[in-house]
């Protein structure tokens, strides 16, 4: 018998993006704009780092486990804190789901090129790992309702979606769910919520106290905490109390939770976030439609471009990083005709759209 599993022998570990330093050495270059893993370009909220600092003469004691975190959750949203858990980064508690509900013989459906974390750790429990293909870039949730099968136990589906930046809506969330078993866990990964929330057809699924639904949120995104890795989930007590059986008992970090707490306190940080994108998702979306790109209307803070081919994608991706601009190739998704370009400063965002403008080759645009 080998040492290692083979369905870990087979996975290839999550790469991420090239870091500014990274690039700038690479290419000596004296200007970078980062626009590659979706993070905040106005950094953290003042009040987060201030939290943060106040800590410090406190850091040799043990956390509580996120306890702080989860009280201030569950008055924020006006439910229970049995119903919270918090976690090292939404996909910290992803890994606590996958080993608290499936056993050998389950199977996890979702869509085609899901978000890659998820894939990544729902494989390494050597569970089959199934999908639907997308339809125009969205999940297809009439064909995900129809692949469930006996031995379907969990269902991934992000909303809105990474990397697509589309989502499903109400309409659509209601009459999948008609057909899901009790005995399914519904994982709604929201990252990208505070996004999308004011969108009137999106399903807030806050709404949706189903008791085989987790919802999941992050720190990472809007609050611009990606370094400090925190993020939360709603669930019924029953589900949540297995959770917590499984998840390491001192995480979140006294820091991260220090800086989640602030974080939601700042109002004024979250809408000073929320316009930028919103400008620089409108920028990005004219700009390189302009140019004569393919868009995928996003709802998120980045937007996915189609390239005709797999070798027009990675010449783009080559070209922008030799002028200073880091995207995101998503060949490791299974989309190899495709890049994601997160929002960043205004500065940025135009750093981007001129850089693609002057390519001496010219990208064929997708009929």
């Amino acid at each position: 018998m080998p040492l290692v599993p083979p369905y870990i022998e087979s996975l290839r570990p999550y790469q991420p993006g090239r870091s500014s330093e990274e690039v700038q050495r690479a290419y000596g270059l004296s200007r970078v704009s980062k626009l590659a893993s979706n993070e905040n370009p106005l950094g953290p909220s003042p009040l987060a780092i201030e939290a943060m600092a106040r800590c410090l003469g406190s850091i040799h004691l043990y956390p509580n486990g996120g306890l702080d975190l989860r009280r201030v959750l569950a008055e924020e949203y006006d439910t229970k804190i049995e119903n919270v858990i918090a976690g090292s980064g939404s996909e910290g508690i992803i890994s606590n789901i996958i080993r608290t509900f499936l056993g050998d013989g389950d199977e996890v459906l979702t869509t085609d090129a899901a978000f890659l974390g998820f894939r990544v750790l729902a494989q390494s429990r050597g569970v089959a790992y199934r999908t639907v293909p997308y339809r125009d870039w969205h999940y297809d949730l009439t064909a995900l309702a129809g692949a469930i099968n006996e031995r379907t136990k969990i269902i991934y589906l992000a909303n809105p979606n990474n990397p697509t930046g589309t989502i499903f809506s109400k309409h659509e969330f209601d009459e999948f769910y008609r057909h899901v078993p009790e005995r399914v866990l519904i994982i709604l990964d929201e990252a990208y919520f505070e996004y999308a929330k004011d969108t009137p057809r999106y399903p807030d699924s806050m709404h949706y106290r189903y008791d085989n639904v987790i919802t999941l949120r992050t720190f990472s995104k809007v609050y611009g905490l990606a370094g400090a890795r925190i993020g939360y989930g709603f669930a019924h007590e029953r589900l949540i109390t297995n959770l917590l059986k499984v998840k390491l008992p001192f995480e979140p970090s006294t820091l991260a939770q220090a800086a989640g707490v602030a974080a939601l306190s700042d109002k004024e940080f979250l809408h000073k976030s929320l316009e930028l994108n919103a400008r620089g998702l409108k920028f990005l979306t004219e700009g390189l439609r302009e140019i004569g790109l393919t868009i995928v209307p996003s709802e998120a803070n980045f937007v996915m471009v189609v390239l005709p081919d797999a070798v027009q994608a990675a010449q783009l991706t080559t070209d922008l990083l030799k002028q200073g601009i880091i995207i995101r190739p998503l060949a490791g998704w299974g989309l190899p005709n495709c890049i994601r370009i997160s929002t960043g400063t205004d500065d940025d965002n135009q750093h981007c759209v001129e850089a693609i403008q002057k390519l001496e080759v010219p990208l064929t645009p997708r009929v």
